[in-house]
């Protein structure tokens, strides 16, 4: 059986060039001032979705929401493997928290008409709430695994995983269609290729090309789709900041740095000082 995978992706800043500029007066993200990368957790979904077309044969649809520059993760997806991308753009869109994501997210997922399977990282390093994922599967209606650090199999019309927990792993298995979201232990992305790279290279969306170009693009069948808030049927009063209840109001930088330094030599005297200091500070008894 041919499966119908979505794998959501998502453009990211980097969270490691954090600075002061970082924000907004609005308090939304400025990601004009921080380089942009893949999610990584996203990429290991969309790895779990490619070993289960192999597996089980099917297509995989990689879908992101941004601004056209956010063609880029689509293009990446093509070159390690994706069969169709689609990205959601529109300045509605824009300033989305995790709940008018989701919902712009499930209006998508249901206007490509049939899914099996939608994967996607546990959490993105932008906001690290692991929200979207279940709040995409509450609004479609879909049973849920979080946390997926295998997929087991796909039998009888019902897909099984292994679900991390506290201290260990439990076995779950719910029927199709599903929503699993992927941690960063279930597999190795596989690397872009080389002879995909020369086949999508020049992909572009309609938003980055002029008039001219995203026809030329059509026929050689390299314009990425696009689908704005009309298309998808979206209400505009649950996307963008309008739609957000959550509001973030600062952004900080923390840098944790020792004030006192104090070394012990390596000898059995100074561990047992160490242990007495410990005690003395109640750090253990």
């Amino acid at each position: 059986m041919n499966y119908q995978i979505i794998v959501l992706v998502k453009q990211v800043p980097d969270t490691k060039a954090i600075s002061s500029k970082a924000m907004n007066p609005d308090g939304t993200l400025n990601r004009s001032a921080l380089p942009a990368i893949f999610n990584p957790e996203d990429l290991h979904a969309l790895e779990a979705g490619l070993q289960l077309r192999e597996r089980y044969g099917g297509i995989v649809t990689v879908i992101t929401m941004g601004p056209p520059s956010a063609a880029e993760v689509l293009r990446e997806s093509l070159y390690r493997g994706a069969d169709e991308v689609i990205l959601l753009t529109d300045r509605h869109f824009a300033g989305s928290d995790t709940l008018a994501t989701s919902y712009i997210l499930s209006r998508a997922i249901s206007k490509t008409g049939h899914y099996d399977i939608i994967l996607c990282g546990r959490q993105a390093i932008d906001g690290n709430t692991a929200q979207v994922g279940p709040q995409v599967a509450e609004k479609l209606g879909l049973p849920q695994i979080t946390s997926v650090e295998e997929i087991v199999q796909i039998d009888s019309g019902k897909i099984s995983a292994w679900k991390g927990v506290e201290r260990g792993k439990e076995l779950l298995e719910v029927p199709l269609p599903a929503v699993l979201t992927v941690v960063d232990t279930a597999s190795k992305p596989r690397p872009p290729s080389a002879k995909k790279i020369m086949r999508f290279k020049k992909a572009k969306a309609p938003g980055e090309a002029t008039p001219e170009e995203a026809q030329a693009l059509k026929d050689r069948g390299l314009l990425i789709r696009e689908w704005n808030a009309e298309q998808i049927g979206a209400d505009l009063s649950r996307c963008g900041v309008q739609g957000s209840p959550t509001k973030v109001q600062k952004i900080k930088k923390v840098v944790l740095k020792a004030k006192d330094i104090k070394q012990y030599a390596a000898t059995d005297e100074s561990l047992a000082q160490l242990l007495q200091e410990l005690i003395q500070e109640h750090t253990f008894d």
